[in-house]
């Protein structure tokens, strides 16, 4: 009895770290490029069962364990063995803002913060006072070459991560803007840094939907194929209803062996107060 409840409460402590995936999951549906978590269980090892005679006595014919009856396996109950990021494209959402940019493929911005740089794919940036591309906490979004300045209304992203300026602009600042086939001396002033990591699930999240490479990660390295879009934001690859479903099943297996232990501790209340005497 006392093994059923510790294999119940176990899952309850499994099912009780799978809710709060769960909740933080639906909590961030609507954050930009937020990758959603999974929970990760792991069985102890089961116990082999088999049957002993009337008396209580097993049966072990010499040198033949074996040969006693088989009665089935023992479960002992279970634990949480990983929790890990699920890193599946999210859907393309168009906001026609030239500072929105998006991530099709693998991939990552890298953004300089003041404990090193980090990596995002949410493309939702801005500008300060100089001129230097950042997201809204502040941090520089990093180019091949470095920090990126640009004007306000004076650049263009393409689908190789490639900032462009318009250079006639430059000269004469009552020229309007228009597509990058209107410009007359088209000037590649950066590259967005984009990087991707041999181990990408050992990467992890530090906030902010920024990520941090680790030792089993390895370092960063250059992403093969992949596409930006200026204009776009990535939304997040958490699904509401498989999510709802998921916290359904969660709160129903927490319930069954909550009725478990309800059982076993009623069980061993009547052996030791009934049966004992």
């Amino acid at each position: 009895m006392l093994r059923g409840i510790y294999n119940s409460s176990s899952g309850m402590l499994a099912q009780q770290s799978r809710m709060d995936t769960v909740s933080n999951n639906l909590a961030n549906v609507d954050k930009t490029a937020y990758k959603k978590d999974l929970t990760v269980f792991k069985a102890f090892p089961e116990m082999l069962i088999r049957r002993v005679t009337d008396d209580g006595q097993g049966i072990i014919p010499p040198g033949s364990y074996d040969t006693m009856p088989f009665v089935g396996n023992l479960g002992t109950g279970v634990e949480v063995n990983e929790k890990f990021t699920q890193f599946v494209q999210g859907s393309l959402q168009k906001t026609a803002n030239n500072f929105d940019v998006a991530l099709e493929g693998k991939g990552f911005f890298v953004v300089q913060t003041e404990r090193g740089n980090r990596y995002t794919r949410n493309g939702n940036f801005t500008t300060n006072k100089e001129g230097v591309l950042m997201t809204h906490n502040g941090n520089p979004v990093m180019g091949e070459n470095g920090i990126i300045t640009i004007k306000k209304h004076n650049f263009r992203i393409n689908e190789r991560g490639e900032v462009i300026i318009n250079g006639d602009l430059d000269r004469n600042p009552r020229q309007t803007v228009g597509d990058n086939n209107e410009w007359k001396n088209p000037i590649v002033i950066d590259k967005l840094k984009v990087v991707d990591f041999e181990h990408i699930r050992e990467i992890k999240k530090e906030g902010n939907s920024m990520f941090k490479e680790t030792i089993h990660s390895g370092p960063p390295i250059p992403p093969k194929n992949y596409k930006v879009y200026q204009g776009f934001l990535e939304k997040s690859n958490v699904n509401i209803i498989r999510e709802m479903v998921d916290m359904i099943e969660v709160q129903r297996s927490y319930e069954a062996n909550q009725k478990s232990i309800t059982t076993h501790d009623t069980m061993l209340s009547k052996l030791i107060n009934d049966v004992g005497r």
